[in-house]
């Protein structure tokens, strides 16, 4: 946990007090690389990420090492990881429910991690082990999970996004995804100026898309002015849902990115002022 402690946003510590963590890793600059789920489980602290950009944050972050008495490995082949909606299907599968003060737990060498306040789950454990566990309908279609991250306004970082932000640009300053007390770790500078010289210009915000050809990383302008980037985009059930970091008004904008895109601003549930 010492090693984590300097390389990403959040306070690794949480984790003896059985937490899973959203946290970003950031390049020098501030910029984010990765933003990666870790959990406490027994076999070492277990990190999600998109598998597109496993593979460049393993390699970056080993150059770190040095002499700390840490390995870092894709565990793909001796774990796996799925996502559950709801507490009744951890129930069925035979899983306990993790308290909300707790947040993690195992049982039976699977680990059951709550995303954030919401009643959703990551599982992990062996992957036999997890697929029996989860057999049938428990376990959550990729799409069902994304589109919940999309509506619970949490974002996500993928090959055309790695080190397009700071860390406020993605709102983890509000979702419990940045420690401003814990000490250094790399991109800290950064991101500790952003927050208190209060120039966040640009915040996550969720839409509706008109129906269309979407792609992660894309550039859209909206009606009203406003510019930025797609970072999560998906069309289920006849609609297409987003997220996307936005400028938060469009003064200074100057010159529109392409045809204006007549999208509906979504609410999120949580309020984009900064904390106290």
């Amino acid at each position: 946990m010492s090693f984590l402690q300097g390389q990403v946003s959040t306070d690794t510590r949480r984790l003896a007090e059985n937490v899973s963590l959203l946290s970003s890793y950031s390049s020098p600059q501030g910029r984010v690389l990765a933003l990666i789920y870790l959990l406490p489980h027994s076999s070492g602290v277990a990190a999600i990420l998109p598998r597109e950009i496993l593979l460049p944050t393993l390699e970056r972050m080993r150059k770190f090492v040095l002499r700390a008495k840490v390995q870092i490995e894709d565990a793909g082949e001796s774990l796996a990881v799925a996502g559950v909606h709801g507490d009744q299907a951890l129930r069925s599968a035979g899983l306990p429910v993790p308290r909300e003060a707790q947040a993690y737990l195992e049982h039976d060498g699977i680990g059951v991690a709550r995303v954030g306040h919401q009643h959703r789950y990551w599982v992990i454990g062996a992957a036999r082990k997890l697929s029996d566990a989860l057999a049938g309908d428990t376990a959550s279609s990729s799409d069902s999970w994304r589109l919940a991250d999309i509506r619970a306004g949490l974002p996500q970082v993928y090959a055309a996004t790695s080190e397009a932000f700071v860390a406020q640009m993605l709102n983890l300053d509000l979702l419990d995804g940045i420690s401003f007390s814990k000490g250094c770790y790399t991109g800290q500078e950064i991101i500790a100026r952003t927050q208190h010289l209060g120039r966040i210009k640009r915040r996550l915000f969720r839409l509706l898309l008109p129906t269309g050809t979407w792609s992660v990383g894309q550039a859209l302008c909206l009606a009203d002015g406003r510019q930025g980037r797609l970072i999560e985009v998906l069309e289920f059930g006849g609609r297409v849902e987003a997220l996307a970091v936005l400028s938060i008004d469009a003064a200074g904008n100057d010159s529109p990115a392409g045809v204006p895109v007549a999208a509906t601003e979504l609410p999120l549930p949580y309020s984009l002022s900064q904390p106290a």
